[in-house]
């Protein structure tokens, strides 16, 4: 897919990789979600950081990248570092020491994520993209955004089917959420209009062994 120009492989996994700058891109990690709502009396199993720890090291063996972004809700509340078991945040620091790391601040976790390593800003502008949390309806071209966790629907032998997905206009693009226990906003929601205000988008949704690209019109309202 082309963002502004610049050419980005979407991965069955949910995120992205820029292979000019070796540069791979993962939104809303959600890491210790589970622990963060058994806190609040909702049990869940508690294994989905693991699941979403084995899913991003396959990742990185896949595509060796030299950078890595999270872009922000990496992990779902503040104390969520805190709460990993000290196996999981050990594996985490080895993946994070062994290439250039940055996290991007998200509204579950606007300050850096304890002693995990890695840097933490804002958001980070590199050749013509700028990665950030949450997409601006405002933003100039080259916005690669997380945050609303887009998902699609369409029939499939006269059933529904909803999966998450990549939304881009050429502009844009936002990806799916990476984590094991994060949700998904359809894309055919109200809240996407100030986003893609031409209503004119293509999604690329996430299948079971592969992707599927697919203009808006095929869509069907989740």
């Amino acid at each position: 897919m082309l963002v502004n120009g610049v050419h980005l492989l979407p991965d069955l996994s949910g995120a992205v990789y820029w292979p000019a700058r070796r540069l791979l891109a993962v939104a809303d990690l959600h890491l210790e979600k589970g622990s963060a709502l058994a806190r609040r009396g909702v049990l869940l199993p508690p294994y989905d950081t693991r699941a979403t720890l084995d899913r991003l090291g396959g990742l990185l063996r896949r595509h060796a990248p030299r950078t890595v972004v999270c872009l922000g809700d990496s992990f779902h509340d503040a104390g969520g570092p805190g709460r990993m078991v000290e196996a999981e945040a050990e594996e985490l620091r080895r993946m994070v020491a062994a290439r250039e790391w940055i996290w991007i601040a998200g509204n579950h976790d606007p300050a850096p994520a304890g002693d995990l390593g890695g840097e933490w800003a804002p958001e980070l502008a590199v050749d013509g993209l700028v990665f950030r949390h949450a997409p601006l309806p405002d933003a100039a071209p080259g916005e690669v955004a997380g945050h609303l966790h887009p998902k699609a629907t369409v029939g499939v032998g006269g059933q529904r089917v909803s999966r998450p997905c990549f939304v881009t206009d050429g502009r844009r693009l936002v990806l799916p959420a990476f984590g094991a226990y994060a949700g998904g906003l359809d894309v055919l929601d109200p809240a996407w209009r100030p986003l893609f205000p031409r209503r004119a988008f293509d999604v690329v949704m996430l299948g079971g062994d592969r992707l599927h690209t697919l203009p808006r019109g095929r869509l069907l309202a989740g």
